[in-house]
């Protein structure tokens, strides 16, 4: 296939936009991950801490020794969009749709029962629930988005909901649980720059307060 200039000057200026994406690109996602690393840092206040890269500039996870009050670990995986590639980046929005926070913090405190709340429509494909056909269901709705709830016992979920209204912008969280196998505070959320210190502080506040004094943990 002979190229004609158009075509020629066609693939120069696609070549010259990636070029240019790649570098604005890269430096905004590294921005986000510093910016979500030290708001992060600063309000968990770990006593020890591990960073593992993903690669390229996907993101990161960080496991955090806490040993304080009711929490032994945080630990958290960040993945961001690849806004550095011109190309991929609109499929990416299609297929993962927002940047992902994952977050699992590990209590002293046992936890009894198993409660989950999931955003309605948000998993393509549903996360595997070992114990749910023994687990109540019903839709409830949380900051103008439906949720289905997956519990043993109504206040668990009560509670959950609670903490959910509390948060900046509740429907940025898309899944979260409380799993007694694993005994561990589960929470896959959008994060956002404005609300994350916010965001962690509430998620502190309840493993201290609502985990360790029940209705989990008894």
């Amino acid at each position: 296939m002979e190229l004609t200039s158009g075509i020629l000057l066609g693939i120069m200026v696609l070549a010259a936009l990636a070029s240019i994406q790649f570098y604005k690109g890269r430096k905004w996602n590294l921005q986000l991950m510093y910016h979500y690393l030290q708001s992060i840092e600063e309000v968990v206040k770990p006593e020890d801490k591990d960073y593992v890269w993903l690669g390229g500039y996907i993101g990161f996870r960080a496991v955090y020794k806490v040993n304080r009050d009711n929490i032994r670990k945080f630990e958290y995986t960040l993945t961001l969009l690849p806004r550095q590639s011109l190309f991929y980046f609109p499929i990416a929005l299609l297929t993962s749709r927002h940047d992902k926070l994952y977050v699992v913090i590990k209590p002293f405190a046992q936890i009894k029962r198993e409660a989950h709340l999931i955003q309605k429509g948000y998993y393509r494909m549903r996360p595997d629930i070992e114990n749910e056909p023994l687990l109540q269901k019903e839709i409830i709705e949380v900051g103008g988005r439906k949720y289905e709830a997956l519990f043993e016992k109504r206040r668990d979920v009560e509670n959950l909901k609670a903490l959910l209204e509390s948060l900046p912008k509740p429907h940025n969280v898309k899944h979260i649980s409380l799993t007694p196998k694993t005994n561990v505070f589960y929470v896959l959320m959008k994060p956002e720059p404005e609300t994350i210190r916010e965001d962690v502080e509430k998620l502190l506040r309840f493993a201290n307060e609502r985990i360790k004094e029940s209705p989990f943990s008894s």
